[in-house]
């Protein structure tokens, strides 16, 4: 029963209660974000994390505010833009901390996501966004993304692969349907699963189910993000438009996809390189892939005349088990395949 302020606004200031939305998930209002720094200087306020993500206020009846990821405000179309979700909560007052200092590197753990002595446990009882140590070398964390395909964990890299700290890049293919023949689908379930490319060894190899069912329906312009995977916005049938593949990759609006540590550094005029554009499955048209570019934004793309990073994802067997870790970023799960 949380109460979101979502009342139209021209400028920034502390908006009436004319529009008031009651969920338990809201965004934040675009006043609630010029709250967050002190002065003019809004690139430097608490709430500004180098990426592009929508406010709840609108600025019309086509236009609602946005954060960029250079910190300041602008406004964008409701339909034709799609920038990044950061969702916003309200705790319950007894919610108790256990654990943390509330630091980046040490964040709160509160009662109820504090577990421990997770060896044995299965790793598809666990949560979207837990880390877990995959692959190898520079290319060794990945995060949970759903449970989706039967009773295998779904994962994602963490970022788009590396190849001695540079990204590696490829066209998507000949046309905008991915399958496991194309030029990025022949990548992946071809050089990337092959154990002398240094990307997985060969005991990750064998923790992956053979065959993933990967949704391809397009998304066209002002179209919803479900249409990725269903055939419209409200029933959840799935749409006829997929393939098998042993890797593959997110698509639009599904969890981890848009996933960075941030694109800009505060105070600093240009990107960090933390990160790169990449691919993702979900087609924009017959002529025009989606790709996810380095400050979090969808964007269309030709699909043979340019070439983007590649972020795999992969589906593990109901019998990966955890050997250690709590699936923080500090401290990834660790896991072996159950004999």
């Amino acid at each position: 029963d949380s109460v979101w302020n979502a009342t139209e606004m021209t400028d920034t200031t502390k908006p009436p209660k004319t529009t008031m939305v009651i969920e338990a998930v809201g965004l934040l209002n675009v006043y609630e974000y010029t709250m967050s720094y002190s002065d003019t200087d809004c690139s430097n306020g608490y709430l500004n994390n180098g990426l592009n993500w929508w406010c709840a206020t609108p600025y019309s009846l086509s236009y609602i505010w946005f954060v960029s990821y250079d910190g300041y405000i602008y406004t964008d179309s409701v339909a034709e833009w799609t920038h990044g979700i950061r969702p916003s909560i309200n705790l319950k007052p007894n919610v108790k901390i256990v654990d943390g200092n509330g630091t980046l590197d040490n964040p709160y753990r509160i009662e109820g996501d504090n577990d421990t002595n997770l060896s044995g446990t299965l790793l598809n009882t666990r949560y979207s966004g837990e880390d877990i140590r995959f692959g190898a070398g520079e290319n060794n964390l990945y995060r949970i993304v759903s449970h989706e395909n039967g009773n295998g964990t779904k994962i994602v890299s963490a970022e788009p692969l590396k190849n001695d700290g540079t990204f590696v890049t490829t066209s998507f293919g000949d046309n905008v349907t991915f399958s496991s023949t194309n030029t990025i689908g022949t990548f992946l379930n071809n050089d990337y699963l092959n154990i002398g490319n240094g990307y997985l060894p060969v005991d990750d190899i064998t923790m992956i189910e053979d065959s993933t069912t990967w949704y391809l329906g397009v998304v066209g312009a002002n179209a919803s993000y479900k249409l990725a995977k269903y055939t419209n916005a409200i029933d959840d049938i799935i749409t006829s438009s997929t393939i098998s593949a042993k890797v593959g990759l997110l698509r639009l609006g599904e969890l981890m996809a848009g996933q960075f540590e941030r694109y800009m550094v505060k105070g600093e005029a240009s990107s960090t390189g933390f990160t790169t554009d990449y691919w993702i499955l979900t087609p924009y048209s017959s002529s025009d892939s989606r790709c996810i570019v380095s400050y979090g934004d969808a964007f269309t793309t030709p699909f043979s005349s340019i070439s983007h990073g590649i972020q795999p994802s992969v589906n593990l067997k109901s019998n990966v088990i955890i050997t250690s870790g709590d699936g923080t970023f500090q401290n990834p799960f660790m896991i072996i395949l159950d004999s």
